[in-house]
């Protein structure tokens, strides 16, 4: 990409930060649920996408993947677990964007058989997609619930968790199918039971947000203000497109358009907000308490 080719977006105090720039495109990893879906508005959609291609590259993965991407350098920017963040101190945060919930969150659901309830489950599955839903629920578990519980790795496959466990974390696309199909699936097995919504119940025993993950770029040279101007206005256009994004979901996902427009606008918070940095520093804080995560980072932003 040639440097000439983008002079025209930036403004004079930003000269200085882009004789740094390198010329090559930077790689985003993205996630391929449709939670960050408002996030990646701009990038997916004209007639920013054009634009924004002349700065950046994308492919999408898993949350966790992203994580390893930005730690091993093969991304420059991900969508990353916020417990990852934890290992990784010389990552800085993209402001003001966000996965988050104020309260049900919709996508991250305990599924519960043991029929003493949370408290007595014993081994709990743990979809591998995301470290940070995992790492919630061991805090829950070891603060709140049952601190003896044994946890096992799994991919997300409802039945195949509930006979080895007596409980199971399902998070994004996959919970929201699980209880899309939560009568079906007590017909079909005469069994019922107990569907946790994380969100909820973190908000409930902390009475602060949940916070899923955020934008994270690695240690690198970058020019802040256009970054920030980029990721931010694709939020706000995202969220300014909610009905065009419900039509384009309902067309992917087995899911009635009114579930989709609920979880876009009323379960997913997408600011960086204060009530989420209050959240994230319990988060880090519970954590490393628990012996789940390392230490309790500072938050660097870009």
């Amino acid at each position: 990409m040639l440097i000439a080719a983008i002079l025209p977006t930036y403004g004079n105090g930003c000269i200085a930060e882009l004789l740094h720039w390198s010329v090559s495109l930077f790689r985003i990893a993205a996630i391929q649920f449709l939670n960050p879906a408002p996030l990646m508005w701009d990038f997916e959609h004209e007639p920013a996408k054009s634009e924004l291609a002349q700065r950046y590259v994308i492919h999408q993965t898993t949350p966790a993947s992203c994580a390893d991407e930005l730690a091993r350098g093969t991304s420059d920017i991900g969508l990353v677990p916020v417990a990852a963040y934890a290992s990784s101190p010389t990552w800085k945060i993209i402001p003001g964007c966000a996965i988050a919930s104020l309260g049900d969150i919709r996508s991250i659901v305990l599924v519960v058989r043991d029929p003493g309830g949370v408290r007595a489950a014993r081994k709990v599955a743990l979809d591998t997609s995301s470290r940070t839903s995992a790492t919630y629920t061991r805090i829950l578990f070891h603060k709140f619930w049952n601190p003896q519980a044994e946890f096992v790795p799994h991919v997300p496959d409802l039945d195949a968790m509930l006979k080895v466990a007596d409980a199971a974390l399902l998070i994004g696309d996959p919970a929201l199918f699980a209880l899309e199909d939560r009568e079906q699936r007590e017909r079909r097995t005469g069994e019922r039971l107990q569907y946790l919504d994380l969100g909820r119940e973190w908000r409930k025993l902390t009475g602060t947000a949940w916070v899923s993950a955020f934008w994270a770029v690695r240690d690198m040279e970058i020019p802040r203000e256009q970054v920030v101007r980029d990721f931010q206005q694709s939020r706000d256009h995202g969220i300014a497109h909610t009905e065009d994004l419900v039509a384009e979901w309902s067309a992917r996902m087995p899911v009635p358009a009114e579930t989709i427009r609920a979880y876009l606008t009323r379960n997913i918070h997408y600011h960086l907000d204060e009530d989420c940095l209050e959240g994230l520093r319990l988060f880090y804080h519970y954590g490393a308490e628990c012996g789940h995560l390392p230490g309790v980072p500072e938050l660097r932003f870009l």
